[in-house]
């Protein structure tokens, strides 16, 4: 029997076998302490788990992207769009079977970039890019895209702060540091845990691998 406690994670190149979950990188992990794992218990509605993996789509299945270096938080809820039959623009929201490919709305791909926090019982909702190193707090409810490095939280969330300047983020993003082979990566690590811009910037000017 596997034991549960709160310092286990789990990494998602290791379990993911959802052909609609696209991973970059071996970095990424759930803080899983305590349900069934990311599979089972974050993505919901998702087409090509153990029970639907057989099953014929009646529509373009949407898909999850995740990056690379991404924390996703305990009891975190990604939901897709695979279940969206409920049209609000209908008198009934109501679910009839005979209706359900006309009922049928695609929110698109859900995409969690590079670098990105997904905090304690946040929910995603379906088609949403959460931006590279972007922070989602806890307990909120994401709607809409959130963008790179800012701070969101509330039901729905609202932006709460942006971790750095623009020029900083607009530099930081330029560096494309989750591109970096693995080896320069970590040869820089110092500097990328830290918010010197310009020492990073020149390390990644005169780096020769």
């Amino acid at each position: 029997m596997t034991i549960k406690h709160w310092s286990k994670m789990e990494m998602l190149h290791e379990t993911v076998q959802n052909k609609n979950i696209t991973l970059k990188g071996t970095h990424s992990y759930y803080s899983g302490a305590y349900d069934n794992g990311f599979e089972q218990s974050v993505v919901r509605y998702l087409h090509g788990d153990e029970v639907s993996k057989h099953w014929e789509p009646r529509w373009e299945i949407d898909k999850l992207s995740i990056g690379d270096y991404v924390c996703i938080g305990a009891e975190a809820v990604i939901l897709m769009g695979g279940n969206h039959t409920h049209r609000a623009d209908w008198f009934s929201l109501y679910p009839f079977m005979d209706k359900i490919e006309e009922a049928y709305q695609s929110k698109g791909d859900t995409i969690l970039e590079d670098g990105c926090w997904i905090g304690m019982r946040a929910m995603i909702m379906p088609g949403v890019t959460v931006g590279e190193g972007a922070i989602v707090a806890a307990n909120s409810v994401v709607t809409k895209n959130v963008p790179p490095y800012a701070i969101v939280g509330g039901s729905p969330a609202t932006i709460i702060r942006l971790r750095f300047s623009d020029d900083t983020t607009k530099r930081l993003l330029a560096l494309k540091i989750y591109d970096w082979p693995e080896a320069k990566f970590e040869a820089l690590r110092d500097l990328i845990c830290s918010s010197n811009i310009g020492a990073l910037e020149h390390a990644n000017n005169i780096y020769q691998s």
